[in-house]
């Protein structure tokens, strides 16, 4: 096959958004297609080769593989080894235990069955965090490269003719299953193989278009509506778009455009053949494969956050970082004078089996906890006991705080209020809602809890990553026709779902819409966000030394950014005339917020995460919120003031 500098060019193209999108960069926040063109590629040129081979009766698994693992495995192996004391300096053991099972699952190719199963949600501020997450893809095309070759050699011996016909027949069958798995199973269908393996396909068709004596076709056209088609992707869309559904046809459409008709004849080849972008994608493997692991461990040992100068600096140092692996790890590799082919199988073979010995450790260790509990201080030992909370208990998890896969069916009967004759509360939201639930009971005592994992109170919202939220919300809101709780409350991650582009303050009109037809004469209070912590509020006071022999306080790194949410809530409440609190304004001030809190004659601290109340942090919060609204009318005052 002729080398084309333009498809290193597209390469470049599907990298370099990645990055920026993973580096946070609000511009580029459909940068994750990226991946999408990177499987195109690869279906285009893995294809090319193989029916090349078959068509010159050369073909073999054994040279196949070799090929395949000169390219992925010495700088994947790099970064790897890279990870291990970064893993060790930069994360607590909680978090190791979640690194040391990925590096089991990248060493077995399945990464991408790990975080479907593990997070579920690719765009989730957790996921950040995941030295590993990245790895996915790898994975995808690992696993399609055990069945492709397999499935073209078997095709191409008796039924030549089908090969064509096949491909499209699953292609298609591929992208239905994304169609309907992305609003109905998006984690698995973001993930997983059957639903990505289409993105291939369509890469394999337009290498059989060329192999079948079809000539490169320069087209302006077709090479300018490629790449508008990949631009608009990256700028367009984001973490609410359904993916990888039809809305994917866009990325990889402009990538097969690129490939069928862009030379350098053309402009848009030229452009994506010139020196600096096709040396940036000769390196782009290298880069993709640093990138993560960098944003993750520097997120998770950053005290008070990152900035937008620190993250361009991190996409600089993976580029550097990636000539160097290009130039003295992956050139060398592919070079079978210097590596043969037993050398590359069993190092392959024997490196895994280290790296998943390492993960197998590290899982039944817990993340070697002993090891870094011997390192810590008394008083830091009780700032690490706060690392959890048992959520079922507090919660009521599992019961009245529906986990991810449980519908409303699973609501228990003690969500109800205990007296349905006094005035009731209904606390409903996701996991921040339910939080500050058992405050609520412990305060007013008559509450109704109906909350989920992920699922705000925004009805005729679809939430991907929670399939099942819109008829959880649709049966609370037949509940408050049924009940008609004297007050409301709606509270959640509204900082959260801001970030991702759902703008929950202008959706919770409609809840409030309902709500009011359906019962007129509950009082609805918007409940605001609450300071965050990322990583958590623990790791945060032990990396600053804080203690809690008394009530301290820290500077929250998002507090600005929930601040802003909080006031586009804010200014809904004030346009519906229902009322607003703000945990954020009582537990914070703009220079710190409290980080401890006395409680049942000790000091905690008021978050055991990132962003979710301690029983203490809830109770204080709650007090305050409602001694601040004092000032209000009686009239206009919540039962739960009135009690106080």
């Amino acid at each position: 096959m002729k080398y084309r500098r333009e498809v290193d060019g597209l390469r470049a193209l599907a990298v370099l958004p990645v990055i920026l999108y993973h580096a946070g960069f609000s511009g580029f926040s459909g940068g994750f297609v990226g991946v999408d063109i990177f499987f195109v590629i690869s279906g285009y040129l893995i294809t090319f080769i193989i029916a090349a081979d078959l068509q010159n009766n050369s073909f073999s698994l054994a040279d196949f593989y070799e090929r395949r693992a000169r390219r992925i495995l010495p700088a994947l192996f790099l970064v790897m080894f890279a990870c291990l004391p970064l893993a060790w300096l930069c994360m607590f053991p909680s978090d190791m235990v979640f690194f040391a099972k990925g590096l089991v699952s990248v060493a077995a190719f399945s990464s991408n069955i790990y975080f479907w199963i593990n997070t579920g949600n690719y765009f989730s501020p957790a996921a950040d965090l995941e030295p590993l997450l990245h790895t996915w893809s790898l994975a995808v095309e690992e696993q399609y490269y055990v069945l492709f070759p397999l499935l073209l050699m078997f095709l191409w011996r008796f039924k030549r003719r089908l090969i064509v016909p096949a491909l499209v027949i699953i292609a298609i069958a591929s992208l239905a299953a994304a169609q309907w798995g992305s609003i109905h199973k998006p984690g698995a269908t973001f993930f997983l193989l059957p639903t990505r393996m289409w993105e291939l396909l369509i890469g394999a068709l337009a290498a059989f278009y060329h192999a079948n004596g079809y000539r490169q076709r320069n087209s302006e056209l077709g090479g300018a509506l490629g790449l508008l088609l990949i631009l608009f992707s990256v700028f367009a869309f984001n973490a609410q778009t359904p993916f990888p559904s039809v809305f994917a046809l866009a990325p990889t459409i402009g990538a097969v455009l690129i490939l069928l008709f862009c030379s350098e004849q053309t402009i848009v080849g030229k452009l994506l053949g010139s020196h600096p972008v096709a040396g940036l994608g000769l390196i782009s493997y290298s880069a993709y494969l640093w990138h993560q692991p960098l944003f993750a461990f520097v997120r998770n040992r950053s005290v008070y956050g990152t900035t937008q100068l620190m993250m361009a600096s991190l996409c600089l140092l993976t580029l550097v970082l990636a000539y160097l692996t290009w130039r003295f790890v992956e050139t060398p590799f592919r070079d079978r004078k210097l590596f043969t082919r037993r050398q590359i199988f069993v190092a392959g073979a024997s490196i895994s089996a280290l790296f998943a010995s390492v993960g197998l450790a590290g899982y039944h260790t817990g993340g070697f906890e002993s090891l870094y509990q011997a390192s810590l201080s008394p008083t830091q030992k009780v700032v690490y006991s706060y690392r959890d909370m048992p959520m079922y208990e507090i919660w009521r998890e599992f019961k009245c705080d529906l986990g991810p896969a449980q519908t409303f069916r699973d609501y228990a009967p003690e969500c109800q209020a205990p007296d349905g004759n006094k005035p009731t509360l209904l606390i409903w939201g996701d996991s921040h809602a339910a939080a500050i639930s058992k405050a609520l009971r412990e305060l007013h005592g008559n509450v109704i809890q109906y909350t989920a994992s992920a699922c705000p109170p925004l009805v005729n919202t679809t939430i991907l990553p929670r399939p099942n939220c819109r008829e959880i919300n649709d049966f609370v809101v037949r509940e408050v026709k049924r009940l008609k709780p004297t007050e409301i409350f709606l509270e959640a991650n509204w900082y959260g779902y801001d970030a991702a582009e759902l703008d929950p303050a202008q959706r919770v009109r409609k809840t409030i819409e309902i709500i009011r037809e359906v019962s007129p004469n509950s009082r609805v209070t918007i409940i605001g966000g609450v300071p965050q912590f990322p990583p958590s509020l623990p790791k945060l006071m032990l990396r600053t030394g804080t203690s809690l022999d008394q009530i301290s306080y820290l500077a929250s790194p998002l507090y600005s950014a929930v601040l802003e949410t909080n006031e586009k809530l804010r200014q809904t409440a004030s346009v519906e005339k229902v009322e607003f609190l703000s945990p954020l304004t009582a537990l914070c001030s703009e220079k710190a917020c409290q980080a401890s809190v006395a409680f049942n004659g000790k000091i905690m601290p008021i978050i055991f995460d990132n962003a979710h109340l301690t029983e203490g942090g809830a109770l204080l919060a709650v007090k305050r919120m409602m001694a601040a609204n004092k000032t209000m009318p009686a009239d206009q005052s919540t039962s739960l003031i009135v009690r106080q």
